[in-house]
């Protein structure tokens, strides 16, 4: 692909971005998508044929290897308390830098539910079998309560995510920076570790 074609395809995946989040994605055409990045229609068109395959162009972009990395933390070696420590420590990372990801998250499962079935990015996301399958482990072995590993993933998940979702709620009550915000989200990670790992010790 020539630079001219590259930066043309950027682009139109920049402005669709900003578009997508401002508007939201059903509320956004290909024509208003064209027109923001300063191309033609046929052009559009040619890089990705469809809105829905410049949509998930985007979404694995920004939601790929960020998945991956959440993905290796829960798949490795580390005890259970480092592995939970590592991955909301990383997962709260990843948000502070790209906030946008609860978003588009948020988008493909109420737009297409189906479709978050096959989508490898998703499903790096989500990712807890091996996670659930450690904590029987160390709940058999008597090191962690007994309890439902699946209900324990997706509370952290929520502790997680939920306050990026009500960001501008938590920001307008307490009167944050976006800075005030970021150091608010790092000062959690400890309470969610704290409340987590509470709750699992025998």
């Amino acid at each position: 692909m020539s630079k001219k074609s590259i930066k043309t395809k950027q682009k139109i995946l920049d402005a669709a971005t900003e578009l997508f989040l401002e508007k939201g994605v059903d509320r956004v055409g290909v024509r208003e998508i064209a027109a923001k990045a300063d191309i033609n229609l046929s052009l559009m068109n040619y890089y990705f044929q469809t809105k829905e395959n410049l949509f998930e162009t985007i979404f694995d972009i920004l939601v790929k290897d960020k998945a991956e990395q959440l993905r290796l933390i829960l798949e490795s070696d580390l005890s259970i308390e480092d592995k939970i420590r590592d991955y909301v420590n990383s997962y709260i990372d990843i948000l502070i830098d790209k906030p946008v990801l609860v978003s588009f998250v948020m988008s493909i499962v109420h737009r297409n539910p189906d479709k978050i079935k096959t989508m490898g990015s998703i499903l790096a996301l989500y990712n807890s079998e091996k996670f659930c399958n450690h904590i029987n482990a160390e709940a058999q072995a008597g090191r962690v309560r007994s309890i439902n590993p699946e209900q324990l993933y997706v509370s952290i998940i929520s502790l997680i995510l939920f306050p990026f979702g009500i960001k501008e709620l938590i920001s307008d009550r307490n009167k944050f920076s976006p800075q005030e915000y970021a150091d608010f989200m790092v000062t959690r990670k400890n309470h969610i570790i704290d409340m987590v790992l509470s709750y699992i010790r025998v």
